[in-house]
């Protein structure tokens, strides 16, 4: 999409808010005109009052002055408030719809896209585009419109000095689109940049125990410096580019004004003008260059505001997550079957998983174990349809999991992982997630119970109120597991997947959440991705996958008798415990 379909487009937030954006222009249409006044009353005061001594251009100049400056003190708040107004508005409406577009992007979407460029486009570049909807719209409203009429006025005054002041426009169109050009480029690379800084920023917080343990901070302060100057160069680049033009026009507006002096005295000298229109002639040129300066400047917010465009735009234009089912279910029974399933992940070309079939009953427990890479991860992902299957179809309770609504097939799906997820905010809120205002306390305190969370969130300062730090940092990895858990136990879904939910906890630990798993995979249609072997031992059957393909599936003791591929794992962890 070409640039100036991106300001056109942004326009379009602008119009919900008319009737404000209405009373701004009128204010501005004011200030514009009033800028005409002060020139207008050089010329009576200096002739009437000071030549011609008129007692009555005495005392009604002076009252107009004040005037003047009160209506326009007045306008120029008016509009500036007005602007302001509209402005945030727009920058809180995109950033709404760029928010509710993120929550709707599918899971590969991020998988490919960084996060700190993501952060950027929401927290900074739609700052810089609605700089285009209301600074330049201001500036090109207010100022063409001032410059309008002093230009009008200085015709009015003396149209042989005016047509010198005209003979600079093809100049400075010229050095003014040059300068354009050089803007763009420059106010794409610092907002990249910017995503480039704020996903090292991002990172190097997230991971600074990793950063200290291997002695990583010249490594990443390297990293940061690399990314630092490159927008440091930019940002100079950008100022070399925007203030460079300015000194050129203003070179250029000082020759024109030598010229005009000399010939305006020779005018005076001639007759063909008075002191006072001279005056008011001086004074209209010079309340011309403050808006030109301005209308050259709005150049940089201009191009800023356009390349901001791109990032958000194209986020804005991104298809959300195709949601393709028309079917309402309301609990499942939790009968799932694979049919010939294959999936080949859009960034790869060898399939992630590979023909496979496989039948779960409702309320069975169907471990899956394997080497890394074998895809275990990615055969529960396609059940929630984080991702689609490449190939072959999955069932629910007979439904095809592509002909069922997305959010009514997620509501009957519970996720525990080694990955926990929570949140800034409250123990309660963060087992009660997703359904905050429509639980009891008494029901958050029951989940916790089930998932022998109880005691130690008594122990916590405020309890259940207790704020527990981003994902959770305040608390110990087993206490975040057991609150997971018991978030999952609140929801209370009919299907339950687990995935490597103990294999980064002490014995201890592991032990209590050991149990309250047991409780939460009750009478539940539960698929269980285990590292630990000794964890699965009692599920109904175990399905053993290498390179995408399920090799062999049976019980514990089937699958140990039959001295094959789970014989080997089993005895290879075996061995390990006993070393």
């Amino acid at each position: 999409m070409p640039p100036e379909n991106h300001y056109f487009r942004l326009l379009t937030y602008v119009k919900p808010h008319w009737r404000v954006f209405l009373f701004a222009i009128v204010t501005m249409v004011i200030l514009a005109v009033s800028e005409a006044g002060l020139p207008a009353l050089m010329k009576p005061m200096l002739d009437g009052s000071f030549v011609k001594k008129d007692p009555e251009v005495i005392r009604w100049v002076p009252l107009a002055l004040v005037a003047l400056f009160v209506l326009r003190g007045v306008a120029g708040f008016a509009s500036s408030y007005a602007m302001a107004y509209i402005g945030n508005r727009v920058v809180a409406d995109l950033r709404l719809e760029m928010f509710d577009k993120l929550l709707g992007q599918p899971t590969p979407f991020y998988d490919d896209t960084p996060r700190g460029s993501l952060i950027a486009t929401v927290a900074y570049n739609v700052q810089q585009l609605t700089m285009a909807a209301t600074v330049v719209l201001t500036t090109l409203v207010k100022d063409v419109l001032s410059v309008i009429v002093l230009m009008g006025w200085l015709l009015y005054l003396n149209w042989k000095l005016t047509l010198v002041t005209l003979a600079l426009t093809p100049v400075v169109l010229i050095v003014f689109r040059v300068a354009s050009q050089r803007l763009r480029y420059t106010s794409r690379e610092i907002q990249k940049n910017l995503g480039d800084l704020t996903q090292i920023l991002e990172e190097t917080i997230g991971g600074n125990k990793i950063i200290k343990i291997f002695d990583a901070q010249d490594y990443e302060r390297t990293r940061f410096d690399s990314a630092n100057q490159h927008g440091r160069r930019f940002a100079m680049k950008q100022t070399t580019a925007s203030e460079a033009h300015g000194p050129i026009v203003q070179f250029l507006a000082a020759v024109a004004l030598a010229v005009i002096v000399y010939i305006a005295t020779l005018q005076v000298s001639a007759d063909e003008t008075t002191v006072g229109g001279f005056m008011s002639f001086m004074v209209a040129m010079l309340l011309l260059s403050a808006p030109l300066k301005r209308l050259s400047s709005v150049t940089v917010h201009l191009q800023r505001g356009l390349a901001a465009a791109e990032s958000v735009f194209t986020l804005l234009d991104r298809d959300i997550e195709r949601d393709t089912g028309t079917l309402e279910i309301e609990r499942a029974r939790g009968a799932i079957r694979f049919e010939g399933v294959s999936l080949v992940y859009p960034s790869k070309t060898a399939p992630a998983l590979e023909g496979i079939d496989l039948t779960i009953q409702p309320g069975e427990t169907i471990a899956l174990v394997g080497g890394s890479g074998g895809g275990k991860s990615s055969l529960v992902n396609l059940l929630p349809r984080f991702y689609d299957p490449s190939d072959g179809r999955i069932l629910l309770d007979d439904n095809d999991l592509r002909d069922i609504r997305l959010a009514s097939l997620r509501r009957n799906i519970a996720l525990v992982s080694q990955e926990i997820t929570l949140f800034n905010d409250s123990v309660a809120a963060n087992i009660a997630y997703g359904r905050q205002d429509s639980v009891s306390p008494a029901a958050i305190e029951r989940a916790a119970e089930a998932a022998n969370a109880l005691n130690f969130i008594r122990e916590l300062p405020q309890g259940f109120d207790t704020l527990i730090g981003e994902n959770g940092v305040k608390l110990s990895g087993g206490q975040r597991q057991r609150l997971a858990i018991a978030r999952a136990f609140l929801k209370n879904a009919p299907i339950l997947i687990l995935d490597e939910a103990t294999s980064a906890l002490d014995t201890e630990s592991e032990r209590l959440v050991q149990a309250a798993l047991e409780n939460l995979m009750r009478d539940r249609t539960t698929l269980v991705i285990a590292h630990r072997l000794s964890t699965i031992e009692n599920a109904n059957r175990i399905a053993v996958l290498e390179r995408g393909r399920i090799v062999e599936i049976g019980s514990h003791a089937e699958l140990l008798a039959r001295g094959g591929a789970y014989h080997r794992l089993h005895a290879l962890q075996f061995n390990e415990g006993m070393t």
